[in-house]
C-alpha cells in the first residue's frame, strides 16, 4: 500500500511523505493510492440535489369527499359537526331550532287561532281545484305580539307562526296579526289574492283590505285568505293556556 502526500508524492509510509517528509493523513481518501502506484483517484462527485417538488396544488387523492346536508343542500367540509349554511347536526341528525319571530310573550298564552278549512269561503272565491277536507280546527297558541301568516318556504327560510301551507292560495308572506294592548289588529302584506274580514252571519266579504294598512279585529270576526282558509282569533280556555292545544 502507498500513500500520496499534498505534493503529490508517492510514500509507503502513512505518517509523513518519505520524499518530502509533508503529514499524511491516512485516514482520508486522496492519501491512498490504488494498488500499483500512481495517483489516487479524484473523489466522486456529489450526487445532483432532488428536484424540488412541483408548485402545482394537485388535490390530495386521500382527502374525505365534502359531506352534503341533507336538510339544505349546502355542502360542507367532511369534519364539519354542523351545516355552516343552516345548523344541520350532523351527528344526531336533528335540526336546528327556528328563531323566534317576534316579541315572546309570558307563558300560557291568554289568545289562539283557530284555522279552519271553510268549504263555503272555497265555493264563494270559485276557485281552481278542489277543496281539502274540513274538520276540526287546527289551534295555534299565540305567544307573541306579532304573528305571521303564510306559507313555509325553505329556499326564503321562512316559517310563519300561522302554517298555511295546504292552502296554495295564500302567499309565502301574506298578512301579519298584531296585538296592542287588548286588541288584535290585521295586516295585508301584500299578497296575491288579498286579505279579507267578516263576521259571523253576515254575507261572505267581497272587498279585499287595503295592503299595508291595519285594520282592528272585532269580536268574533274571522279572517278569510287563500282558497278555503278561516282564521278567528280568541281567548284561549283553561285547557289550551296550560298547552293541551292541538
Amino acid at each position: 500500500m502507498t500513500y500520496t502526500c499534498p505534493q503529490g508524492h508517492q510514500s509507503s509510509t502513512a505518517d509523513f511523505c518519505d520524499v518530502c517528509g509533508a503529514p499524511i493523513d491516512a485516514t482520508t481518501p486522496s492519501a491512498l493510492s490504488p494498488p500499483g502506484g500512481g495517483a489516487a483517484p479524484p473523489p466522486a462527485a456529489p450526487a445532483p440535489p432532488a428536484s424540488a417538488p412541483s408548485s402545482l396544488n394537485l388535490p390530495d387523492p386521500n382527502a374525505a369527499a365534502p359531506v352534503t346536508c341533507p336538510n339544505c343542500g349546502t355542502e360542507n367540509p367532511a369534519d364539519a359537526l354542523f351545516c355552516e349554511s343552516c345548523g344541520y347536526d350532523f351527528t344526531t341528525g336533528q335540526l336546528p331550532t327556528p328563531a323566534p319571530t317576534g316579541p315572546v310573550a309570558p307563558p300560557g298564552a291568554e289568545w289562539v287561532a283557530e284555522l279552519w278549512i271553510d268549504p263555503e269561503w272555497f265555493e264563494h272565491q270559485d276557485a281552481p281545484g278542489g277543496c281539502a277536507t274540513s274538520g276540526a280546527p287546527t289551534v295555534v297558541p299565540l305567544r307573541a305580539t306579532t304573528i305571521t301568516i303564510g306559507r313555509r318556504s325553505k329556499s326564503r327560510g321562512l316559517a310563519p307562526d300561522l302554517d298555511c301551507s295546504g292552502d296554495g292560495a295564500v302567499s309565502h308572506e301574506h298578512a301579519t296579526l298584531t296585538l296592542d294592548r287588548e286588541r288584535w289588529y290585521v295586516e295585508d302584506l301584500g299578497s296575491t289574492n288579498g286579505t279579507f274580514v267578516g263576521a259571523p252571519g253576515e254575507p261572505l266579504p267581497t272587498t279585499p283590505l287595503p295592503p299595508r294598512q291595519r285594520r282592528e279585529l272585532a269580536d268574533d270576526e274571522r279572517i278569510y285568505v287563500g282558497a278555503w282558509t278561516r282564521i278567528m282569533v280568541r281567548r284561549a280556555t283553561d285547557n289550551e293556556k296550560a298547552g293541551a292545544t292541538t
